[in-house]
């Protein structure tokens, strides 16, 4: 992100449990939340709280180490987070398709997440290719990728290309570009006719579940998707259009109590990045 965002220093591991960060691999591996089992964390009131372990099965009552996982600071302030781990795989794979529209990439990469190959990474960058990933054991990952191929043939032809993972999870499309930078959470087969109405330039990733929008400067990406069943998050923007503009997808009123209810009891004082979810 911090190329996108325009700045400098490093991600820290507290910073991606508050956001509930997640790349590529989240298709197949689940959100940041979906491997924390354990943290420890300050409140607003200044106490202490420790909930999970560095165990599986260690939570009994309320599950807070869910609950902080994307908070964004508004409920605490984390000082210690435990992950399970896998292992880092052996080999990777990518297979590329060109030229692909919006909903034919959304159909090739839903039948890639679909298949029994199990594809770590789904991801459509318009003007460059739709990218699958396979990873695991060397022999296992060459099988997979042939078999894969004779599957995605119909959508044209298939080829290995070096990764462009990292590039697709930093969102490096859009760096240094004038802008503002929307991140929309999605039913994967309503991407297609949510880019049809968005007027900005795109990129997929989670076989289309996750879209970046590239909008003019001051726009409300919001008012262009009336009834929009998901959420969108305005990622990079100006002080003046954050000041229009809710950062985060606005709840229906019983979800917002439930939410204000919990900052109100975390953080009695309103101390903990003010006003950034209400």
């Amino acid at each position: 992100m911090r190329g996108l965002l325009g700045r400098e220093g490093r991600s820290t591991l507290g910073g991606v449990v508050a956001a509930n960060a997640s790349g590529p691999r989240r298709v197949q591996a689940g959100a940041c939340r979906d491997s924390l089992i354990g943290m420890r964390f300050v409140t607003g009131e200044g106490v202490v709280v420790k909930n999970g372990g560095r165990v599986m099965k260690n939570v009994t009552g309320y599950d807070l180490v869910k609950l902080m996982a994307g908070s964004h600071g508004t409920l605490g302030v984390l000082s210690e987070v435990a992950f399970k781990l896998l292992p880092v795989p052996e080999a990777e794979a990518t297979l590329a398709l060109e030229g692909l529209s919006h909903s034919r990439a959304v159909e090739a990469m839903a039948a890639a997440l679909g298949s029994p190959f199990d594809v770590t990474g789904a991801a459509h960058w318009p003007g460059r290719g739709t990218y699958l990933r396979l990873e695991g054991f060397s022999a296992s990952v060459d099988y997979r990728a042939e078999r894969l191929a004779a599957l995605l043939a119909p959508f044209g032809a298939v080829a290995p290309v070096a990764s462009p993972w990292a590039a697709i999870r930093d969102v490096k499309p859009f760096h240094g570009r004038a802008g503002d930078v929307w991140r929309l959470s999605v039913k994967p087969s309503d991407a297609p006719g949510l880019v049809a109405l968005m007027a900005a330039e795109v990129l997929l990733d989670w076989g289309g579940g996750l879209i970046w929008a590239l909008v003019e400067e001051g726009a409300d990406l919001r008012a262009r998707l009336p009834g929009l069943k998901g959420h969108a998050t305005l990622v990079r923007a100006s002080a003046e259009t954050r000041r229009r503009l809710p950062t985060f997808q606005p709840q229906p009123a019983p979800l917002a109590a439930l939410s204000a209810g919990l900052r109100a009891k975390f953080d009695p004082r309103g101390i903990l990045n003010p006003g950034l979810m209400a």
